[in-house]
Order: C-alpha cells, then structure tokens, then sequence
C-alpha cells in the first residue's frame, strides 16, 4: 500500500519546516546566548564588586576590579541584546526549485 502525496501536501510540510527552521535559528542565535551570558556573570561579578572587602580592594592595588569588570560585562552583554533586538535574524529565502525538477 502506497501513499501518494498532492505537491500542495508538500508544499504545504515545506512550508511547515520552513517556518520552524527560521523559529530554530532566531532562537539559537549566537547573539541571544552570548548577550545573557555576559549579563548573568556581568550581574554576578558586579554584586561581587560591592561587597568586596577592603583587604580584595587591596590585593587589585586599589581598584575595585570586580566591580569595573562587573560593569563592562554588563554593558557587552546588553550591547549582544540590542544588536539582536535591533537587527534580528533574517529568515532564510524560500529554495527555488528549477521547472525540471519540479515535473519529477
């Protein structure tokens, strides 16, 4: 038992994974994993920046190393976010089949 497909089926399940492709890449975008990443550990290393201890304060000769680094993992990490905000991924153009292929 054989079943055959109409080319609008296919086209229709094309279409489908098409669409879950370009859902798939917005989500995996390097952009969206490196920018929360910076902006979890930029988020931890600043808290550990206000609670460092003369003696940390010290050992960096004075400078709160935490606190600035903290702060500049922050600002790359929303730098990664508005940059995919601003220019998100686009979707993938459509294949073009030649009309050869497309009789079968």
């Amino acid at each position: 038992m054989s079943e055959f497909y109409s080319e609008k089926d296919v086209q229709r399940e094309v279409t489908e994974l098409q669409g879950k492709s370009a859902t798939a890449a917005r989500l995996f975008d390097i952009r969206r994993i490196i920018g929360g990443l910076f902006v979890i550990y930029g988020v931890i290393v600043t808290i550990a920046g206000f609670t460092a201890s003369d003696a940390d304060i010290d050992k960096a000769e004075g400078v709160n190393i935490n606190l600035w680094t903290g702060l500049g993992m922050l600002a790359l990490g929303l730098f990664f976010l508005v940059w995919l905000k601003l220019r998100p991924t686009a979707p993938p153009p459509p294949d073009v089949v030649p009309e050869d292929e497309q009789r079968g």
